[in-house]
């Protein structure tokens, strides 16, 4: 598959470049016999240290440029989970690499991106839910080491009394 070519007359030359990115850092190989493709984030993940970073960054050259297109703030959030759960899977050693196959996040977040470039185009039910269950998922995460330390208290003070 080639990389994505230029949109219609007149598309911005910023998203232009993003575009050719995200195919380079996500899609730019095909595994032969099937249709899993990889980019170049898999490849130079393997570099210790600074191989992790090249997605991160290139995640916020995208939320800068929804930022500046005016993409509404729920997809933008929901753009900055995508790129944080790529990052945090990029941590994990040996299984960033392989996570980095399937988690697309730059491509993701290049579609959302392209989908909101146009003014008045508003979030769809998917991204709010997204987003939503996301926020709810970290808050229960948040809130249950608190519930376990007060039924762990109240469980030593009825032993002791």
């Amino acid at each position: 598959m080639p990389p994505p070519t230029a949109g219609p007359a007149g598309t911005d030359p910023h998203l232009e470049r993003l575009r050719r990115w995200s195919w380079l850092l996500d899609q730019a190989f095909r595994i032969p016999g099937t249709n899993v493709r990889f980019g170049w984030d898999v490849i130079v993940g393997l570099v210790p240290g600074i191989g992790d970073l090249s997605s991160p960054a290139f995640g916020m050259l995208l939320l800068v440029q929804a930022y500046r297109m005016g993409v509404p703030k729920l997809v933008q959030v929901r753009m900055l989970i995508n790129a944080v759960i790529d990052a945090l899977l990029g941590i994990v050693p040996g299984l960033g690499n392989v996570a980095d196959i399937f988690w697309k996040a730059n491509t993701w977040n290049m579609a959302l991106l392209e989908r909101h470039a146009r003014p008045g185009v508003p979030h769809t039910r998917f991204d709010a839910w997204f987003v939503w269950s996301i926020g709810l998922t970290l808050l229960a995460a948040a809130a249950l080491p608190v519930v376990l330390a007060v039924w762990m208290a109240a469980v030593l003070y009825a032993w002791l009394v």
